[in-house]
């Protein structure tokens, strides 16, 4: 349980808020509080989109073909582990935490991988592949505690 000692932060994150956390006790008996929480207004693809998609003209007479539309939801969830990169740097720079688990959805921890600087890479301790942001901080430790137990 030496991935959770005292001071390190956890993130927790989907691909619209954020959590940073701090263990404020030891790893048996994590005491998580919250640092900073993050948030972005993302609603639905349709929600988002102007217009139907587009047509081009193919290379046969009178034949047309639809075009993909940007998915304006997956751009900004992709955005925010952009903000969230940049802000892990900004702190880990400002020596604000020497150890970090990140606990995110698979395809954000992806995207997160993707943008760190290799500063804050070399502070993450465990990553945790689930979606927990909309629980209670309780629930949370106990779940991150298990999942670092058993790994």
């Amino acid at each position: 349980m030496e991935k959770l000692t005292n001071g390190t932060w956890v993130l927790i994150a989907d691909g619209e808020k954020a959590l940073f956390l701090r263990n404020d006790l030891d790893g048996d008996i994590p005491v998580l509080n919250v640092v900073r929480e993050e948030a972005q207004d993302n609603p639905k693809d349709i929600d988002q989109s102007a217009n139907k998609p587009g047509r081009m003209q193919d290379t046969g007479v009178g034949q047309r073909s639809a075009m993909d539309d940007t998915d304006w939801h997956q751009l900004a969830k992709e955005r925010f582990a952009d903000d969230l990169a940049d802000i892990l740097y900004k702190q880990a720079h400002k020596h604000k935490f020497e150890r970090i688990v990140l606990v995110a959805a698979p395809q954000v921890l992806g995207e997160l991988r993707n943008k760190m600087h290799k500063e804050v890479a070399s502070k993450v301790v465990a990553e945790v592949p689930k979606t927990l942001t909309n629980h209670p901080l309780d629930k949370v430790a106990e779940v991150i505690r298990n999942d670092l137990a058993a790994a």
